[in-house]
């Protein structure tokens, strides 16, 4: 210590030969005093004794839980600093504030508040504006490490199950000629172009009487509904009818990718014609053969990342702990504001500085209870 990852003296014992041997050592080792780690105790030493802050501690569980690229550059850039770093920059220009307030209340003679007011409102706009960026950042942060879920929808025998199968890249789904052959959600979680998907096959919609093929549309609605990306699947060789209308209908205020199926055979719709009834984009694949595949992954990104993301500058918010001390902090700045505008006396202004303050110091662990940093380390790997 103070250069090992939990800042204090560290042995590591390596050793040859296999389990048993390896065994005996750590049977050894427990004997003479030591004994096996808990969950995230050296992750929490570090922390504890200032070798990381508490926004870092936890990018270390988001690396080891990475599932894309995206995520795991994200938390890379978390674990260097860039939360740590922002906060740390907005808390300062609170504080100052809060310091000159309290100076000016007790020195009257020397310190004066007169304007102080607009010139504090000033001040915090921009503030504000920071804070507000971030929490923004947390439904694409949410999607980098969580994935998109994502539903597919169409009417039976479109080829939601073949596009299934083919972003998996194995032979999952059923596959028939049977109008209704899937009837229940099938979920699958895959990597594309370095996003994870948590891909949702629906039965086909449409007006059935049959009890189980009903409820499986039932089901495939209700994922819809809660679904980040819509892939509405269309039988290119059949003429569009009401069971489509519903489901263009159903996605007009979602995010959703239409894919003008079967191109492999004549086609009656045009893509035209599709996008024009959709609002959306819409891309001519074929599932059998396919095809225009790798278009689908580029629109998903422009969707959900506008392209490529760089993580230079970007900070991006990814956990909902974190997103809760903006949202408190934003908050108690809207207050101080309300505050101005009501002309209420300066130590008004101090007490909600303040509570800014303490919000924003529970993302980098300064102002934290100690059960709060027991149940974010005992969600750890054991020995991390």
């Amino acid at each position: 210590g103070p250069h090992s990852y939990t800042a204090e003296d560290t042995v590591e014992i390596d050793c040859h030969g296999g389990i048993l041997m390896m065994k005996r050592i750590l049977e050894t080792v427990i004997h003479n005093g030591a004994r096996p780690a808990e969950p995230g105790e050296f992750t929490k030493r570090a922390f504890l004794n200032g070798r990381i802050d508490l926004s870092q501690a936890e990018a270390v569980m988001d690396v080891i839980q990475a599932q894309n690229d995206y995520a795991l550059k994200s938390s890379v850039s978390q674990l260097r600093g860039s939360v740590s770093k922002k906060i740390k920059e907005i808390r300062e220009g609170i504080l100052y504030q809060i310091a000159y307030i309290e100076s000016a209340l007790d020195d009257p003679e020397h310190i004066s508040l007169e304007g102080y007011g607009d010139q504090l409102s000033a001040t915090i706009d921009p503030m504000m504006e920071q804070i507000n960026g971030l929490i923004g950042s947390f439904e694409q942060g949410r999607i980098m490490t969580e994935g998109i879920k994502t539903v597919i929808l169409g009417k039976p025998n479109a080829g939601k199950s073949s596009l299934m199968n083919v972003l998996l890249g194995e032979e999952r789904a059923i596959v028939t000629n049977i109008a209704g052959t899937t009837r229940d959600t099938l979920e699958e979680k895959l990597s594309m172009g370095g996003i994870t998907l948590h891909v949702v096959d629906t039965a086909g919609i449409r007006d059935t009487k049959d009890v189980v093929e009903k409820i499986g549309v039932d089901r495939a609605k209700k994922a819809a509904l809660d679904a980040d990306l819509v892939i509405y699947v269309v039988d290119g060789s059949c003429p569009l009818d009401e069971n489509d209308k519903e489901i263009m209908e159903f996605i007009q205020d979602k995010k959703s990718v239409i894919l003008l199926n079967k191109t492999d055979l004549e086609l009656v719709i045009s893509v035209n014609e599709l996008e024009h009834l959709t609002n959306h984009k819409v891309i001519p694949i074929s599932a059998k053969e396919e095809k225009g595949i790798e278009i689908l992954e580029t629109e998903i990104k422009e969707l959900f990342y506008h392209g490529e993301i760089q993580f230079n500058d970007e900070v991006t918010i990814t956990n909902v702990r974190q997103k809760t001390a903006l949202e408190e902090s934003l908050k108690a700045l809207c207050m101080v504001k309300q505050s101005i505008k009501d002309k209420m006396p300066e130590d008004f202004y101090s007490i909600d500085l303040m509570n800014a303050y303490e919000r924003l110091g529970t993302i980098i662990g300064e102002t934290v209870e100690d059960d709060l940093v027991e149940e974010i380390f005992s969600k750890f790997c054991m020995g991390k």
